[in-house]
């Protein structure tokens, strides 16, 4: 098995737009719970164009994972430094392709300067995230009617800054005061 992780091509929306779909209609079930209007909620926007069109923007960085010449996973990075796509083909989980997208996934990350990376994660991927030393955060409502566990990762040795979404749950800030108590 020969795995590539490389950066995602418009050219590459078709495969990666099936890889979507696959995942969430297959892998999802937790989380849909094969509902109809959650689950077509959900898959509306994942359409080749739209994907295209997230792989072309110059705000994102777009991986895919491509085992044996298949694209078998997608993984999608925003400039605010969330990672807002991470799935993998049914038939292509634990085979190390999401660990390999999500390690090149953090790279970028550093580079780009981002100190905690995060995401938010459906009930079947909430295991994985978490052994990758994701900390849980809390539950967001996803619009389109999922709950997804918010999950931080503090990416540079600094250490304090914690997303603000964290809130109360996650590491507690430092306080700096310059006045005196006299």
């Amino acid at each position: 098995m020969s795995l590539e992780i490389r950066i995602a091509a418009s050219d590459d929306a078709f495969a990666a737009c099936n890889v979507l779909r696959r995942s969430i209609a297959e892998c999802c079930v937790l989380d849909h719970k094969n509902d109809p209007a959650i689950l077509g909620a959900w898959l509306g926007n994942k359409t080749p164009q739209m994907v295209a069109s997230w792989f072309e923007s110059p705000t994102n960085h777009s991986l895919v994972a491509v085992l044996d010449g298949e694209i078998v996973g997608v993984s999608l990075l925003t400039g605010a430094g969330k990672l807002a796509l991470c799935y993998l083909l049914p038939e292509a989980r634990r085979h190390g392709a999401g660990k390999a997208m999500l390690a090149k996934m953090e790279e970028t990350a550093c580079n780009w300067g981002v100190k905690a990376l995060q995401l938010h994660s459906t009930a079947t991927g909430e295991e994985f995230f978490a052994s990758q030393g994701y900390i849980r955060a809390g539950h967001v409502r996803s619009p389109y009617g999922v709950d997804t566990v918010f999950f931080w990762k503090q990416l540079d040795s600094g250490g304090d800054d914690v997303p603000a979404e964290a809130g109360a749950a996650a590491k507690p800030r430092k306080r700096f005061c310059n006045c005196n108590s006299a």
